[in-house]
C-alpha cells in the first residue's frame, strides 16, 4: 500500500481546520490491516454495494474472525454432511486501473482549485483531500490486497471448523478447486488453501500452493466467467449502449444532481467539472480506504447517509440491469454453472447409494460478484415486485436487491448435501441446505431452511433440463432484440 508521509503532504495539511488536520495525520499513521476487534467504522459502511467489507455483513467477525458462527438452523443429529459445494467471491481487492484513473482526475481538480474557501470547514475538506495521498497506482488494478488474503484464510478456518468431517485431513487431497483466471480469484484460492494448511498444521508456515497435496486451483473461465462466453449477453447487454439506460438516467436525475451540487459546494469545485462517475469514485475511495487500509479517510466526510443511500442505489441499478433481473439473459447465462453444481451433488448421491466414498467431498469455486449475482437471480432470490428503475428510488428504499448485503467481498454461496440415516423413505435420505455468507438461506420455493434433494431438483427442473448455454447465448438469427422485464 502506498501510504508514505512526504513532507509536502504534512505542510499542505496545515491549512485545514485543526480537526481535519488531526484526522488526516491520525489516518496516515494507520496504513495497515486492522487487527481483530479493531473495527474502523463509518456511517456510510452499509451502503457501499459490491465494495462492502464482509465484516459489515457479519459484524460478529470483528471480535473473533476465525471462530465459526454455527447457524442454529443447520441440520444436525442423524443427518451427516457428505458434500459441500461453495461459490466464493474473491477477497478484498484494490481499485481497478479505471477507477484509479478517475480518482486521479478528481484529485487533480481538487489540487487545481487554489486557495479558496479560507479556513472554513468547506475549504478545509477540499484542502485536506487535495493534500491526501492517492495511495493507489495503476499497477494495483484490482489485485487482491493483504486484507483479501486474510479474508480467504479466515473463511477457510471457519468452514473447516464448521464442517470438520468434510474438511478432514484425510479429505485434503480430494479437495477440488476451480477459479476464474483473474489474479484476485487465483490468489483467493491460494489464500484459502493457506488457511486450511493453518487449520491442519497450526503454527507451521504453509508451503507453496503448487506443492500442496491437492494442487493449485484449476482455471475455468467458461464456468466462473460464463458472461464472457455468452454472445447474447455480450451483444445485448455488455456492448449495448442503451442496455443500462436506467443507470445513465439516474446519473442525471434529481437525486444525483442534489449530490453533485452539494459536493461542488463542499469541495469548492465548479459543478460543471464534476459528474456522477467522479462522485461515485470519491464515494468508493472512502470504501477502499476503509476496507484496504482500515482508515476512515477524509473522502468519507464528503458524504452523509442520505447521499450514501442514493449512491448505493446507483450501484444497485447497474448490478440489477447488468447482472440481475434487468434482462433474462443475465441469469440464464449462468445455467452451465448451476448445472455443474447439481452434477457434483448428483454424483455424491449416486456414490453414497452404492456405498462408495464420495470422491469430491469439497468443491470450492472462486469467482466474482458477477458470478454470484446472476446465479442467485436464476434461482429466484432477492427479486422485488417492481423492477429497479431510474424513477422509483423512493419506492425502492426497502428493496430486497441490495448488492452489498448479498455479494460483499469474500461473499459465498454454499450448498451442503446431507445423508440422513434415519430417513423413513428413500426420498428423505438426501437433503440440502444452502448458506449465503455463512447464514442458512431459506429455499426460494418453500422458504424452508432445508429441502429434500429431489424436491429441490424438481423445483429447478427447467433450468437443469432445458437451459442449454449454447441455445440461451445464441444471437437471434434475424433482428437483434432483447427482453426487458
Amino acid at each position: 500500500m502506498l501510504c508514505g508521509r512526504s513532507p509536502g503532504v504534512l505542510r499542505a495539511c496545515a491549512a485545514p481546520t485543526a480537526a481535519l488536520a488531526a484526522a488526516l495525520l491520525s489516518s496516515l499513521a494507520r496504513c495497515s490491516v486492522p487487527e481483530s476487534g479493531d473495527a474502523v467504522s463509518s456511517a456510510l459502511s452499509p451502503y457501499f454495494g459490491t465494495k462492502t467489507r464482509y465484516e459489515d455483513v457479519n459484524p460478529a467477525l470483528w471480535s473473533d474472525p476465525e471462530a465459526p458462527r454455527r447457524d442454529p438452523k443447520l441440520l444436525a443429529g442423524s443427518c451427516t454432511p457428505v458434500q459441500l459445494v461453495a461459490l466464493i467471491r474473491h477477497g478484498t481487492r484494490y481499485p481497478t486501473a479505471k477507477q484509479i484513473r478517475k480518482l486521479r482526475q478528481l484529485h487533480g481538480l481538487l489540487q487545481a482549485r487554489g486557495p479558496r474557501g479560507g479556513a472554513g470547514e468547506a475549504g478545509g475538506l477540499g484542502a485536506a483531500l487535495a493534500a491526501w495521498p492517492l495511495g493507489y497506482a495503476d499497477w494495483m488494478d484490482g489485485q487482491l490486497v493483504e486484507k483479501g488474503w486474510q479474508d480467504m484464510r479466515r473463511l477457510a478456518l471457519r468452514l473447516a471448523a464448521l464442517f470438520p468431517a468434510l474438511f478432514s485431513r484425510e479429505n485434503y487431497g480430494r479437495l477440488r478447486l476451480v477459479t476464474s483466471s483473474k489474479h484476485r480469484c487465483v490468489d483467493s484460492g491460494a489464500a484459502f488453501l493457506q488457511g486450511l494448511w493453518q487449520h491442519y498444521h497450526p503454527g507451521s508456515p504453509p508451503p507453496d500452493v503448487a506443492d500442496m497435496e491437492c494442487g493449485p486451483p484449476r482455471i475455468n473461465d467458461k464456468l466462473m466467467r460464463f458472461f464472457d462466453h455468452c454472445e447474447k449477453f455480450l451483444t445485448e447487454v455488455e456492448r449495448n449502449a442503451t442496455a443500462l439506460y436506467h443507470v445513465e438516467a439516474f446519473k442525471t436525475g434529481p437525486e444525483m444532481q442534489t449530490i453533485l451540487n452539494k459536493v461542488s459546494d463542499t469541495l469548492q469545485v465548479p459543478v460543471n467539472d464534476l459528474n456522477a462517475d467522479l462522485i461515485q469514485v470519491a464515494f468508493f475511495t472512502c470504501s477502499f480506504d476503509l476496507a484496504i487500509k482500515g482508515i476512515k479517510s477524509p473522502w468519507c466526510d464528503v458524504f452523509d447517509v442520505d447521499d450514501a443511500k442514493v449512491l448505493e442505489y446507483l450501484n444497485d441499478l447497474k448490478q440489477y440491469w447488468k447482472r440481475g433481473y434487468g434482462y433474462t439473459i443475465n441469469s440464464r447465462s449462468s445455467c452451465t454453472l448451476f448445472q455443474d453444481i447439481f452434477q457434483h451433488l448428483d454424483k455424491a448421491v449416486e456414490q453414497k447409494q452404492r456405498s462408495q466414498p464420495v470422491s469430491s467431498p469439497v468443491i470450492l469455486q472462486f469467482g466474482h460478484a458477477e458470478t454470484l449475482l446472476p446465479l442467485l437471480s436464476l434461482m429466484g432470490y432477492f427479486k422485488d415486485k417492481e423492477p429497479l428503475t431510474a424513477y422509483n428510488y423512493e419506492e425502492q428504499v426497502h428493496r430486497k436487491f441490495r448488492s452489498g448485503h448479498i455479494v460483499p467481498y469474500a461473499s459465498n454461496l454454499i450448498f451442503v448435501l446431507y445423508h440422513c440415516e434415519d430417513a423413513k423413505t428413500p426420498k428423505e435420505e438426501f437433503q440440502v441446505q444452502m448458506l449465503l455468507n455463512e447464514k442458512v438461506l431459506p429455499m426460494a420455493h418453500s422458504q424452508e431452511t432445508v429441502s429434500l434433494y429431489e424436491d429441490l431438483k424438481n423445483h429447478y427442473k427447467d433450468i437443469l433440463q432445458s437451459c442449454q448455454a449454447s441455445e440461451e447465448c445464441a444471437l437471434p438469427k434475424m433482428n437483434s432484440t432483447f427482453d426487458e422485464l
